[in-house]
């Protein structure tokens, strides 16, 4: 299956999605491109809709690798990636995710403007993105929310490998997929239109979020 946009995407995973509606979930996306994605979700299930803060940890000395991610929190969640015997020390890895985490306080600061996120705690939470590749952003944002102690905690994605998908479907309550390809490249070869969501969209997103829950409760 390949996506129009994200939009796209959000629909149809909103339609494997629409029997928690009654659980009155919320809906957390991974900024940015999990924004578009769950803002469909969130607008099916007539649900919140908010962020959590993850940052891939990228290799000084190699950016394109990836060796992990970092989540926001009282007490930021490392994960690293497998990276068959690459071990970075501790003084490189604290490095890399010290930048990764100014980057994750100013998304705080420009996304949320000083709102708290909303507690998952003893609620459906719903975590979305436009796709995995090896999971890391993912599985630190699970074990964030995990900390919270949802009733029922929920990864749906629109694609991701097979072998990701099994790792992290150990980690929720549930995980939907609704695409998990032989030959996986990469996330964005599975949409025409996978243009990098901005700044300014990604708050106009959260903000008519916000505003189509105030409307549901007059």
């Amino acid at each position: 299956m390949i996506f129009a946009d994200r939009n796209e995407a959000g629909q149809k995973l909103a339609e494997c999605l629409a029997k928690f509606a009654a659980e009155q979930p919320v809906v957390y996306a991974l900024p940015r491109g999990g924004l578009p994605v769950g803002f469909a979700v969130a607008k099916r299930l007539g649900c919140p809709l908010d962020v959590i803060l993850v940052r891939k940890i990228r290799a000084p000395f190699q950016p394109e690798l990836a060796l992990g991610a970092v989540v926001d929190g009282a007490y930021p969640e490392i994960v690293l990636n497998d990276l068959g015997g690459l071990e970075p020390t501790e003084e490189a890895l604290k490095a890399a995710a010290a930048v990764e985490l100014q980057e994750i306080e100013r998304r705080r600061r420009t996304y949320l403007a000083g709102r708290k996120q909303i507690p998952a705690t003893g609620r459906t939470a719903i975590i979305v993105d436009d796709g995995l590749a090896t999971g890391a952003t993912a599985r630190a944002a699970i074990r964030a929310l995990r900390r919270q102690d949802p009733k029922r905690l929920v990864l749906a994605v629109p694609v991701a490998p097979a072998d990701t998908k099994t790792d992290l479907s150990r980690e929720v309550d549930e995980l939907i997929c609704l695409e998990t390809p032989a030959g996986f490249d990469a996330v964005g070869s599975f949409y025409r239109d996978f243009s990098q969501v901005s700044d300014q969209e990604a708050v106009a997103i959260l903000a008519a979020a916000r505003e189509m829950q105030e409307d549901k409760k007059l």
